[in-house]
């Protein structure tokens, strides 16, 4: 007995060591109640893990038990089916999860709802895309709506078109959708339905039920949501999305298995028909797009690198707080704080468009101040090359194009008067304003200059809208926004506001005066035939007199600090000007399933953006102050693939008349414009018709103004450019020419080898050379020099051969990434 005692409490002991060296774990489940009335119906279970640091999902590690058997079943993916009425009760072993399923409806399939049950398997399957069945005019005569957003059209090509030979209510097996869909009979999409599947069943259903659409009756879907919103997770985990619909009537449904899924960067995740996402092993934020009908929802989840931090850099404003809080989070050591010439060149590039001079660098490099490059920066805000250089960035967005010669005079004037307003710093929503609303004649009223480039009502509409809330319209015009809340309607009465647009000749040639006619303002729906009040998105549609310019009422709109999207799609778009990578990318295209990379960071952003006023220059002293801004861009052993947490700085080749500029300044050189003065610098040019006179502009990715969108402006480097660094003439002319730089340094033989190579250096990338770069520089001299003494060449002077080594040196360092890129 005292032996069998001893085993027991032997036991015990065992049991308890064990049981602390593997704690039981926490569980979670998505659900605690369950109830499906009908037998296509089903419910995604999601189990999550939440004993370690990390939550992570294991659904599909659970043996689920259920009591009693035959009410329901649950697969290997955790989704649970219903077999038979009744309640059964789900449990977890070793945990206290419990889910409780409440079963009724089954024995009859239940009334299938065209609206909510067929048309989303259209969706799923791609019948109803752009490259199918529902492109214009369809695919093999049939048509459907694209993304099934006009269910009563397609419920009319379906049953009634072609004599609704395609559905066979009395053999629902033998209908030629889906024998066509199961790949029975050819079909030149390919299989895209399994026969006997829950999907191909509820088609079945619906058409043995007598193919009923019945409007009035259905449900409307108001939102849906997705399980869960958002994680921490590791790399190459798994996570099970749940996606629920909401109806008009107050009930919901699990929607998992016939929502569409998307992965927004499938180099950081991948998504399955099931909504299983698997993560990779790149570091950051990333997010799946949920779509069902013309609602969306997204998916976020942070994938950590989980490296040590050791220090992180004081923070200078809540920008360092956001970033260095990520970081943290993704355990991401950022690079170090960028050296002052580095900074010095970098900040000047940005806010002023050209590189700093050498007195400038002198100056800066020597100066030991503590708020040095504060002080910096309000010196460049305050210089006339601040407005200069964002008065060529505000004239490409605002297509200040000269489509005709005799436009010079108004393309001139508008650029002029956008400059003006930078350099007295206006309110960005004042300015916008009298973007908006301008009316009158050029000569008097710059701001009409945008009016005279872009002509159509909606064609306006479309540039308001994306130049300065970050949202696409050009989708709804002919049907839902698949991305977007937005619909035709939503379309046509933002697009109201500018039918009362008038125009009429001017006092010079081809010139116009604009001004507001006196009519109510409206626009058609083409297919719904019905005229739309203005109606600012996400609003109610306005009632506004004749005498009323409607413009006015979306400008007060637009502008407001209540505005959802005006103050962000600013901030946004200052981001990627400075950091190279939007906060939001594109910059232009912010919506729900295009999610922020720091979601906080941008509220942060343009709530003080706002709060100041909508001052401009506050912003970017706000970027350009923070630590982030100021790291260096050499990575560490843990960022050099990090894209989007700005745990460094990403390098960024000098726009095209930048450096332009920086070529003439290091050659001492000059660019010649027509009709401009002698020696003046690209980034004043007014207008797309300098590109004319400049190849190098073209090639370097000048925009045309075309487009209100940035991308028109080619930032990235390619062949054709590097051939024209290398070998064009006109580099050939701006380094070789007698008034240049290599020509006088050659001739300046007083001073030392040393000396003349440190100018060079310091015009070129803002600091001194190397004893590496001095040595090369050197040998390169003296090569030339034994070469001319050597006299084989009659041609090579002294003088001749002095002058074309330095042509060479300035040569070289005029092709490195060093200058060519801002760093």
């Amino acid at each position: 007995m005292k032996t069998h005692i001893i085993s027991l409490l032997a036991v015990a002991i065992v049991s308890l060591a064990t049981a602390q060296e593997n704690p039981a774990k926490k569980l979670s489940c998505n659900v605690e109640d369950v109830a499906l009335n009908d037998s296509r119906s089903g419910q995604q279970l999601i189990v999550t893990d939440l004993s370690g640091k990390i939550p992570k999902d294991v659904t599909r590690d659970i043996d689920f038990s259920i009591e009693p058997e035959g009410i329901v079943s649950i697969n290997e993916n955790g989704y649970l089916l219903p077999l038979g009425n009744g309640t059964a009760t789900i449990t977890i072993p070793g945990s206290d999860v419990t889910v409780v399923a409440r079963i009724s409806g089954q024995g009859s399939s239940g009334t299938v709802n065209f609206t909510n049950d067929v048309v989303p398997l259209f969706t799923k399957y791609g019948c109803n895309g752009g490259g199918c069945h529902g492109k214009s005019g369809g695919q093999r005569n049939f048509r459907l709506s694209l993304f099934g957003y006009e269910p009563w059209n397609d419920h009319e090509w379906l049953v009634r078109e072609s004599r609704g030979r395609r559905l066979s209510p009395a053999a629902p097996e033998n209908s030629l959708l889906l024998m066509k869909a199961t790949g029975e009979i050819p079909h030149e999409g390919g299989i895209r339905l399994e026969k006997q599947s829950a999907d191909y069943s509820t088609l079945v259903d619906w058409i043995r039920q007598g193919m009923i659409h019945n409007a009035e009756a259905t449900l409307q879907v108001e939102k849906i949501s997705v399980y869960p919103t958002e994680l921490v997770a590791d790399p190459g985990t798994q996570q099970q999305l749940a996606v629920t619909a909401y109806f008009s009537d107050g009930s919901s449904k699990d929607i998992t298995r016939t929502a569409i899924y998307e992965a927004n960067q499938e180099t950081m995740a991948e998504v399955d028909e099931l909504g299983l996402v698997t993560l990779k092993s790149e570091t950051g934020s990333t997010s799946v797009m949920v779509r069902f009908q013309e609602h969306v929802a997204v998916y976020r989840a942070t994938i950590p690198l989980g490296a040590t931090i050791d220090n992180l850099p004081e923070p200078e404003n809540f920008i360092d707080e956001q970033i260095f809080t990520k970081l943290s989070l993704l355990g991401l050591p950022p690079s170090d704080v960028a050296d002052d010439a580095t900074f010095l060149r970098r900040v000047t590039i940005d806010i002023a468009g050209r590189l700093p001079a050498t007195e400038e660098v002198d100056v800066f490099l020597t100066d030991k101040s503590p708020d040095k490059r504060a002080a910096k920066i309000d010196a460049l805000l305050d210089s006339p090359d601040y407005s200069a250089y964002f008065a060529q960035k505000w004239a490409g967005i605002l297509r200040n194009k000269r489509a005709k010669d005799t436009y010079q005079r108004g393309t001139y004037a508008f650029h002029e008067w956008i400059r003006e307003h930078l350099e007295a710093n206006t309110p960005y929503d004042e300015l916008v304003s009298k973007v908006v609303t301008a009316s009158g004649e050029i000569g008097r009223n710059p701001a009409v200059g945008w009016y005279r480039s872009v002509k159509d009502n909606k064609e306006q509409m479309q540039d308001i809208a994306q130049v300065f809330l970050g949202i696409r319209m050009q989708c709804a015009q002919c049907h839902h926004h698949p991305y977007e809340k937005w619909s035709q309607d939503d379309y046509y009465g933002f697009a109201a506001f500018f039918t009362t647009v008038g125009r009429k000749r001017g006092e010079q040639p081809d010139e116009e005066i604009i001004y507001h006619r006196r009519v109510t303002a409206g626009m058609q729906n083409p297919n719904t035939k019905k005229t739309l009040k203005p109606t600012a998105l996400g609003e109610e549609p306005l009632e506004l007199d004749a005498s009323t310019d409607p413009r006015m009422a979306l400008a007060e709109w637009l502008t407001s600090k209540e505005n959802p999207w005006f103050a962000q799609m600013l901030v946004n778009r200052y981001w990627k000007h400075f950091f190279s990578t939007a906060l939001v990318e594109p910059e232009d295209d912010m919506r729900v399933t295009n999610p922020a990379s720091h979601p906080a960071l941008l509220g942060a952003l343009a709530d003080h953006f706002a709060e100041s006023g909508f001052d401009l220059k506050e912003l970017i002293r706000t970027i350009c102050n923070s630590r982030t801004y100021q790291l260096s861009s050499d990575p560490n052993d843990h960022n050099v693939t990090d894209s989007q947490n700005f745990s460094r700085f990403y390098p960024k080749r000098l726009q095209a008349e930048v450096l332009l500029d920086a070529i003439n300044l290091v050659s001492s050189s000059q660019s010649v414009f027509t009709n401009q003065p002698a020696g003046v610098s690209a980034t004043r040019l007014p207008d797309d018709k300098f590109n004319r006179d400049s190849y190098f502009l073209t090639v370097f990715g000048r925009p045309e103004m075309d487009s209100a969108c940035e991308c028109e402006r080619v930032d990235d480097a390619n062949l054709a450019q590097s051939l024209h660094l290398i070998n064009s003439g006109t580099m050939q002319q701006k380094l070789s020419h007698d008034g240049g730089r290599a020509a006088a340094l050659a001739k300046d033989a007083k001073r030392a080898d040393e000396e003349r190579i440190a100018e060079i250096y310091r015009y070129a990338v803002s600091r001194l050379p190397n004893e590496t770069e001095i040595k090369a520089a050197k040998s390169h001299l003296e090569r030339k020099r034994v070469k001319a003494a050597e006299k084989k060449d009659d041609d090579l002077t002294p003088e001749k051969a002095e002058r074309e080594a330095f042509e060479d040196i300035l040569w070289a360092l005029l092709n490195t990434k060093e200058f060519l890129f801002n760093h």
